[in-house]
């Protein structure tokens, strides 16, 4: 039967190598927080915010997502909205905000749409309850692996709110 100091040396290689694989699975696990995961955006609603000779005053409400387990900053958010298969017009942000980790933000966007060219769209926006739509959604967002514009595209349903 070997002696324990000719076990000593075996002992402190298994040792090694278990610490060496719990280092490398924790290191594995930081890598996987860190990773990059784009985040999502809904239309929670349109709500008319005001009517006038020259168009239509708009605020879209926005539910953005971040998947990430740490704080990403936008410093843009374009958006391109088609309601009831028309183009309705373009939507435009320019403040920071922050999406925090693992959390829904509520994000406002005032937006002016022009009546001209709006055909079914307009007319869809002021005589129904909900509308067909399509988004486009444009985020310049800031990580700690820098800066990234993330495109996102969301079709559904849409209540409008006066």
């Amino acid at each position: 039967m070997p002696s324990r100091a000719q076990n000593a040396p075996l002992r402190t290689a298994s040792g090694v190598l278990a610490l060496g694989l719990a280092l490398s699975l924790a290191a594995c696990a930081s890598l996987r927080r860190l990773q990059f995961e784009r985040p999502s955006v809904d239309l929670e609603a349109l709500e008319i915010v005001g009517l006038d000779a020259d168009g239509v005053n708009l605020v879209l409400w926005l539910d953005v997502f971040n998947p990430n387990g740490y704080d990403i900053r936008t410093t843009r958010i374009e958006a391109d909205l088609d309601l009831e298969d028309t183009h309705f017009g373009n939507a435009l942000w320019q403040d920071e905000i922050v999406l925090a980790a693992a959390s829904h933000t509520d994000v406002r966007i005032p937006a002016n749409f022009t009546w001209e060219g709006l055909g079914a769209g307009a007319r869809a926006l002021l005589q129904y309850g909900s509308l067909r739509y399509d988004l486009e959604t444009r985020l310049s967002v800031n990580t700690s692996f820098g800066r990234r514009l993330v495109t996102l595209n969301k079709r559904g349903e849409v209540p409008v709110r006066d």
